[in-house]
């Protein structure tokens, strides 16, 4: 555990965590603000909806939920989806048919890494229901899944769709992205401004990068920052290891 997530812990309470936890899992269900009469009806939390109600303003002033200005309810903050992907949420056991449907749609191009990370990232957008992307040190970059966006949404917004789609194309905006990530996990994921744009906000990244026949490269996922966290990223490390032991 990094020391800042374990600071984190610290300041919570168990009930906090509880709740912080139900809101991301509702929002990440529903992409709507989260109210205390939901998690109150919806999950076994074992105190009154005032509680909650007052647990969540708590937990509103130490930034981990935020108000939305149309609604009486909260979503998570980046602060709150990072604890969750560190601390919170169970990763899923990957089933043999994911690991194979994923080895078989890349196995045939370990010998070409340019086809390789363009398979990846047709994959990764298969199994991400987002954006797929790789990238290499000298600046070839592959994507798919753009329509995968338009079923989320928050790319209802127009501007929001345009920003990202203007981001894979900027290639220094990209490789600037990927060298910000500071985690010590091999899975790093970054959010909303910090891709540097306000327009961005909802929107949430997903990504590691690895060695392959001397070079550099990275895969990733953009998309809406309610990822299916415990399924994607034991995914995009099962990838990851693929790739390093197939061009060994």
């Amino acid at each position: 555990m990094r020391a800042e997530h374990k600071a984190a812990m610290i300041d919570l309470s168990a009930r906090q965590v509880q709740i912080l936890r139900a809101v991301i899992q509702e929002f990440i269900d529903t992409a709507e603000s989260v109210g205390s009469d939901t998690i109150d009806r919806k999950y076994a939390i074992g105190v009154s909806p005032a509680t909650i109600r007052n647990e969540m303003v708590q937990l509103t002033k130490q930034g981990y939920l935020r108000k939305e200005h149309s609604s009486a309810g909260r979503i998570p903050t980046p602060q709150a989806l990072k604890l969750y992907v560190n601390e919170l949420m169970k990763e899923k056991e990957l089933s043999v048919a994911d690991e194979v449907s994923a080895k078989e749609k890349i196995w045939h191009t370990r010998r070409e890494i340019d086809q390789l990370l363009s398979e990846i990232s047709k994959v990764m957008a298969e199994k991400s229901h987002a954006l797929g992307i790789s990238m290499m040190n000298h600046n070839r970059v592959y994507h798919a899944g753009y329509a995968n966006l338009l079923s989320m949404p928050e790319f209802y917004d127009i501007q929001v769709t345009r920003q990202v789609l203007q981001l894979i194309e900027e290639i220094s905006a990209l490789d600037e992205i990927f060298s910000s990530a500071t985690s010590e996990n091999p899975i790093h994921v970054i959010y909303g401004q910090e891709m540097g744009n306000k327009n961005l906000e909802p929107v949430g990244m997903i990504f590691t990068d690895f060695s392959a026949q001397g070079q550099s490269c990275r895969i990733g996922v953009i998309g809406s920052s309610r990822f299916d966290y415990p399924y994607i990223i034991p995914m995009m490390k099962y990838v990851r290891s693929l790739v390093q032991e197939m061009v060994e």
